[in-house]
């Protein structure tokens, strides 16, 4: 029964990775160009007051070319398929990973409602967290290969790297180092997860009891149950996205090609005095986009799946 209900959750992760990594694929591949150092930067002139003679002093400063600007680059210069860069690893790694996930979070939650307060905070997070940290360290050369593809700047006609062109690309020039390259970075963001796993189940407790509360409600799950979950998951993972999105922009730095990020903090500590803290926010906006709707369907269409094949309630 154990191993059953693991593969469940195994193919239930799969599913739902897999629809949400299709339908957002385009805001991915925006939010990774915004948070990259080659990002062009659009020279703007600036007039500062306050000299000796009450004349202002005229200085250039860098402006970020906004989510439809970089949109528009990339469709007249790249062509629209572009805006699927990434998306055969994305697709190659989406399943096992969003399937390692959820099989390592409900094995640790079991495990963690052994030791703590059953379904409290505590062991929401440190399910959140444990099942992050393995699936990391497992998938991270296949998010690595991504990223790379995903910046990879060819015009239009180019002939543009595959996964595995850019996979032995990254093996020749940087050996098997290359491919956890971001990996402290990820580790970082295991905080994101914790916050939205910990929001995402207080609210879904919250749904369960207001539902059981309600006067004639069925015993079954309706349409209106699964949109309810989708909009706390939406919510959970707004609210985690924009806490803990720094580590985003610091991880797609250190996996660009030969660039000078070497280590976490050093690439914090340069982004953070060569372009300011805003910096850290860079993409900020279409990873929302993406994220918000995407892990409500991945969190939603987990839910539904487990509920239609797990064991019937008696």
């Amino acid at each position: 029964m154990a191993q059953k209900d693991t593969l469940l959750h195994l193919f239930a992760g799969g599913c739902g990775g897999t629809v949400g990594a299709i339908m957002t694929c385009p805001l991915e591949v925006l939010k990774t160009r915004l948070q990259s150092s080659g990002l062009t930067l659009r020279p703007v002139f600036q007039v500062q007051l306050g000299t000796f003679n009450g004349a202002g002093v005229i200085r250039p400063g860098p402006v970020t070319p906004g989510l439809l600007q970089v949109l528009r680059s990339i469709l007249e210069k790249e062509g629209p398929k572009s805006l699927f860069r990434g998306l055969g690893p994305n697709l190659v790694g989406v399943a096992p990973s969003r399937a390692i996930y959820f099989a390592a979070y409900s094995k640790s939650k079991e495990t963690f409602n052994g030791i703590f307060v059953p379904n409290s905070g505590i062991v929401h997070m440190s399910s959140a967290g444990f099942a992050a940290f393995v699936t990391n360290s497992l998938m991270n050369p296949i998010w690595m290969v991504k990223t790379r593809m995903q910046l990879e700047r060819k015009a239009r006609g180019e002939k543009k790297m595959n996964a595995l062109q850019c996979a032995r690309y990254v093996y020749k020039t940087e050996g098997m180092r290359g491919f956890y390259r971001g990996l402290t970075a990820s580790y970082a963001g295991i905080s994101e997860t914790m916050i939205c796993f910990l929001i995402y189940e207080t609210l879904k407790k919250y749904l369960v009891r207001s539902r059981f509360t309600t006067p004639d409600t069925d015993t079954e799950k309706g349409a209106s149950d699964f949109l309810g979950l989708m909009v706390a998951a939406a919510f959970a993972k707004g609210c985690a996205s924009c806490i803990a999105y720094p580590h985003e922009v610091i991880r797609t730095r250190l996996r660009e090609e030969g660039s000078k990020y070497k280590y976490f903090f050093q690439t914090a500590r340069l982004v953070a005095v060569e372009e300011g803290y805003a910096a850290f926010y860079r993409g900020l906006i279409p990873q929302l986009i993406r994220q918000i709707p995407n892990t409500a369907i991945v969190l939603s269409t987990y839910e539904l799946i487990v509920h239609l094949l797990g064991e019937p309630s008696k």
